[in-house]
């Protein structure tokens, strides 16, 4: 399936690298934000901390101490119910401990002093709600604020710089997508075309390189509906014009007295007849406009019917099949192209017989004779033969080829001993060169 649509497989996999891409990115840049956010904040527990030290050194009344606080919108929450949910629910931002030099206090009139040591002080910036508070720990006193003028990160901007972005690579390859859909049509129309149809349009609207690729298309169709016509008409017209004559000489040659001159002129017009009809089944297959229709027959019954058409005596062939062995072909073609391996092995077979076997699913076709001169290739040209005869035109091997291509085999060749064995290999399991 992905095979099929790699263009587009292509496009979709370009758009999820480019959104996780942007995505990692914009998430990047919000975890340095909010880090940056919370050090500006946190800032503020030097000056918080100054003051906590202050009024746990006494050196400032309580009422001192809020009135600072408040004078840095800092509020302290006396509800014990508020102080536990910010407590237990809150989310730690940041936290630090610290611990103010020796604070020298002095108590007499002749500056004798003592020196207070001020346990270390832990501030933690706590976010509950979308509020900022700080708590503040020390080993005899905690209180938890609440900053009234600081509220927590909110990415709003960024949120809204990747959301258009994002919507703009969205549509873009949207667009992307849309103009190439074109494709997937332009696609099952080529293999319409390519499977027959004839009627099947690539003309297309737009000045786009798709649709200038469809509409060169569509007038190379044209072009070829006009060739394959042309064509037709002149192989109907050539066919009907050979087989005329041919059939007003075998009648004349009928009525000939001299039957020495009579025979002859009948194999020349029955040779002609063949090769007439060796050329359109070469046509045919080799355009591929053969309807093959597949059924399932007793490989018996087409040797049978290949012994008839290759018109030779029975016992000149020796079968050794199972009757009950059946293979699904196109029975006309599959009956020529057995048909003109045994007229083969028969023809070239210095006593006139021939041997058909089968070995697994391979079918053999074994007759006594001179091993081939040249590799099996060679052969299967139109055309090629080694001995020129006068019965023989150098196609049916060709023919043969071509058939069993169409029905999943192919056609091999092993010298076994001084027998010759011209095998029909299925395709799936080939194992011969």
């Amino acid at each position: 399936m992905v095979k099929n649509n790699a263009v587009i497989a292509t496009v979709l996999f370009a758009l999820a690298v480019t959104v996780a891409s942007v995505s990692y990115t914009f998430f990047q840049l919000y975890e340095i934000n909010r880090a940056k956010h919370i050090d500006n904040i946190f800032t503020k527990h030097s000056l918080i901390s100054q003051i906590y030290h202050t009024y746990l050194l006494k050196q400032i009344s309580e009422p001192m101490f809020e009135a600072n606080l408040a004078l840095y919108d800092l509020d302290d929450i006396t509800s014990q119910q508020e102080y536990e949910k910010v407590i237990r629910q809150g989310k730690i931002l940041k936290s630090d401990g610290t611990t103010d030099p020796t604070v020298v206090d002095l108590t007499s009139f002749d500056s004798s002093y003592s020196a207070q040591s001020v346990q270390p002080i832990i501030i933690s910036m706590i976010e509950y709600q979308g509020k900022i508070y700080f708590w503040v720990e020390s080993s005899h006193h905690t209180v938890l604020l609440q900053d009234r003028n600081i509220a927590s990160y909110n990415p709003i901007n960024l949120l809204s710089a990747y959301g258009t972005l994002m919507s703009m690579l969205l549509i873009s390859f949207a667009l992307i997508i849309h103009r190439l859909s074109p494709l997937r049509k332009l696609r099952r129309q080529i293999a319409r075309f390519g499977e027959g149809d004839m009627g099947v349009r690539f003309k297309m609207k737009g000045s786009d390189e798709i649709a200038l690729i469809a509409n060169e298309l569509d007038n190379t169709q044209h072009k070829i509906r006009s060739l394959i016509e042309s064509r037709n008409l002149f192989l109907r017209n050539i066919m009907h014009e050979l087989k005329t004559p041919i059939a007003k000489g075998r009648i004349v040659a009928t009525m000939m007295n001299d039957e020495k001159q009579q025979g002859r002129f009948l194999g020349i017009f029955e040779r002609l007849e063949s090769l007439i009809g060796e050329f359109a089944l070469i046509e045919e297959i080799s355009s591929g406009s053969q309807h093959v229709e597949k059924k399932e027959y007793r490989l018996v019954d087409i040797i049978d019917g290949a012994i008839d058409s290759a018109m030779v005596e029975y016992d000149s062939v020796q079968c050794t099949i199972d009757g009950t062995i059946k293979i699904d072909v196109d029975y006309r073609l599959f009956v020529t192209a057995v048909k003109n391996l045994i007229d083969n092995a028969i023809k070239y077979s210095p006593d006139k017989t021939m041997q058909i076997m089968v070995e697994g699913e391979e079918i053999i076709f074994m007759n006594i004779g001179e091993p081939l001169k040249n590799p099996l290739s060679y052969y299967i040209e139109p055309f090629t033969k080694d001995h020129p005869t006068k019965d023989s035109f150098g196609l049916g091997l060709y023919i043969v080829d071509a058939i069993l291509k169409e029905h999943g085999y192919v056609l091999a060749y092993e010298r076994r001993k001084n027998i010759n064995c011209f095998i029909f290999v299925p395709v799936k399991s080939t194992k011969r060169k």
